[in-house]
This record gives C-alpha cells, structure tokens and sequence, in this order.
C-alpha cells in the first residue's frame, strides 16, 4: 500500500477534513515497525473517531503485522481486507482485536508457508470392522480434584474415542456409566491409544512420573505442566503439551519474539507439540509447522475448558491422528462447540456441545 489514507463521505469532500462516515486506512503497508508520528496520529485518530465504518488494508496503520503487537494505540476497525494471505497479526493479541472481520482477497499470488490458520480437518473414519479398542482407548489419571479429569473424561468420550478410562483412587460421582473408573494404573496396557494426565491432578508429581513411564502417547495439561520441571524431559515422549500463558511462562521462562516465535522455540526445545493458549491459540510442532487458531468466543474463557480440550485432543490421538494434526482439529472443535453452547456455557455445556461441533465439520 502506498502511504495515504482515504476518507469518504459517499460524494466530493471539497477538501473538508471533517471526519467521514467512511474511512479506508491505507496509510502503510505490512512492513510498518514504528509508531505514527504525533501530527500523523492526531489526524488519523480524529478522522476514525467520527466515521460510521473503518476499513483497513492489509491491516491498520500502527500494528506491527508479523507480532500484532500495538505501535500506536488506534481504535477497532470494522474489518480488514488483506491481500494473497493473512498476516500473524490478524490472529495474535491484541492487533486480532482491532482488526475486525478479516477477509481475505486473492490477487493472484501462490502464498505457501508451514504457517497457515486453522480449519476443518478430515477426521479419521469409522472401520465398519472396528471394536472399542481399535476405535481408541483414552486412559487419563485422577488427582486431587476429580471435577477437571471428568471435564476431560466426557470430553474425550464425546469426541469420539472408543473406550474411556479413568485411574482414581476414589469413584468420581456424575461419570457416565460408559466411563470406566478403575483403582489400578494400567498404564503400560498396550492397548491405549493416548494417556491424560495433569487436569485436576494437584500437587501430586508422582503422578507425572507414573505417567512418564508410559510408552503411549501424552496429552500433558495444567498441573502436570506445573510439575514438569525442565521441558526436557519430554524429547523422548510422544506428547502434546497445553499451557495457558502462566503455565508457558512457568516452564520455558520468558521467551523473546513474538507469540508465535516463542511457541516454535517451546516445541523445538521439548520435543513436544505445543497448544499455546489463549485467545490467539496457537499450535506449534518442533518440526516448524505452526497453526493458528480462528477467533473463537470469548466465553470459552472460563474454568474447565482447558480440561475439555485435553480430553478432545486426547480422543483425536486415540483415533489415529498425528498429535499436531489432532491438536489442530481439537482446537478448531473446540471453538466451534464453544459457539453452540451459547454466551451463558459453563464447561459442562461446552462438552454436551462437542457432537454438534463434529457435525459441522460436513458443513
């Protein structure tokens, strides 16, 4: 884009610089790295005040379009028209939440790259031939606070797997009938398909460790992140890791770059795929590829949903699918099911959502 910025009012302006019920930013292009001047910023600021709809090209003036990091403070633009690809600054905070409704349009250019946001996903099917245990067995361990590892129980039986098990010391009230809750580990069955461990786990590490000495695959989430120690420790795992910002920070330090950058280096030094939470989820595997995670609402932002989604990554896993594959589809699902469940979900509706979301992936 070249460096002006279009204001219009449905006819001929006459030179007026009153603000327009129409402003077009096309003042810069995606290569901005510093903040608008001050004269620049006043008028700009004054003109997106009064109109009735902001629209910018590629993304608006003052974002930093590879981080989505702020180079000035700009209001929220009703949408965005972006050229050949998204940009990361369309799915990272906070730039995600100025630029409005985002669309993309084609201008003719092949755009290829191991970044790319996340969509439907073909799911593995049905063998007309399949029993419980090939159709994926999901075995998670209890902790102290039996509510998170039910989350993620129903969870992954919603989503699909064929058998589900749960290791507790003491019976969980409210399972289904079809979740098997069992005093014994069981961990080196052969027959699981993938292993969760962390939801409601507490202060417990030796459940981690118990969990470490499994050969089936992982789904490693909340307290077991806590109780990790070094990220190490989990190159020799086929693992799937889940932290929430604290969590992030917590056991690979304070990382520099960008969201999406401090992801990669996460995965590459655990050897683990990495579901990056928040509102600009991200999933990064150690071999570069990275997913980002379409807007999804801001309800799922309550206590429980993280547990849910370890359980539908679980399945997933379970089912067949590589663990980046199956951390995509989890994710994309997950908002989805969030949206039917509704602005007043809780995460227990948020599970009794997961078929419905299945179901649009026909759509």
């Amino acid at each position: 884009m070249g460096p002006w910025a279009v204001a219009w009012s449905g006819g001929d302006t006459g030179g007026s610089t009153d603000p327009a019920p129409l402003v077009i930013d096309a003042l810069f292009g995606t290569g901005l790295r510093c903040g608008l001047e001050a004269s620049l910023l006043e008028q700009f600021s004054r003109l997106n005040r009064g109109a009735q709809t902001r629209i910018a090209c590629d993304v608006p003036s003052g974002v930093d379009s590879d981080s989505g990091v702020m180079l000035s403070e700009i209001p929220d633009f009703d949408m965005t028209v972006t050229f050949g690809a998204l940009k990361p600054a369309h799915r990272l905070m906070p730039a995600m939440q100025r630029c409005g409704r985002v669309v993309l349009a084609d201008i003719g250019v092949a755009a290829g790259s191991d970044w790319s946001e996340i969509g439907r996903s073909a799911l593995p099917q049905i063998d007309p031939e399949a029993h419980k245990y090939s159709r994926g067995l999901v075995h998670l361990l209890a902790g102290k606070m039996p509510g998170a590892i039910a989350l993620s129980a129903k969870a992954a039986a919603r989503s699909g797997a064929g058998y589900v098990r749960v290791s507790t010391s003491r019976s969980i009230e409210g399972l289904p009938y079809a979740i098997v809750q069992t005093d014994i580990g069981q961990i080196n069955d052969e027959r699981i398909g993938c292993l969760v461990v962390g939801p409601g786990m507490g202060d417990l590490p030796q459940v981690l460790s118990l969990a470490l000495t499994s050969h089936a695959p992982k789904v490693i989430d909340a307290d077991a992140i806590a109780q990790l120690g070094e990220p190490e420790r989990l190159r020799e795992q086929d693992a799937v890791l889940t932290p929430h910002e604290g969590e992030f920070v917590r056991l690979f330090g304070k990382l520099e770059g960008s969201k999406a950058e401090r992801a990669l280096a996460a995965a590459r030094r655990s050897g683990a795929v990495v579901v990056y939470k928040g509102p600009d989820t991200l999933v990064a595997s150690p071999d570069g590829r990275l997913g980002f995670a379409p807007p999804a609402p801001t309800w799922l932002a309550s206590a429980g949903t993280g547990d849910v989604l370890s359980g539908m990554i679980g399945a997933l896993r379970a089912r067949g699918m590589a663990a980046f594959e199956a951390a995509c589809a989890a994710v994309w699902l997950h908002g989805r099911a969030a949206e039917i469940a509704g602005s007043g979900m809780i995460a227990d509706d948020l599970v009794e959502a997961i078929p419905s979301a299945f179901d649009h992936l026909n759509d």
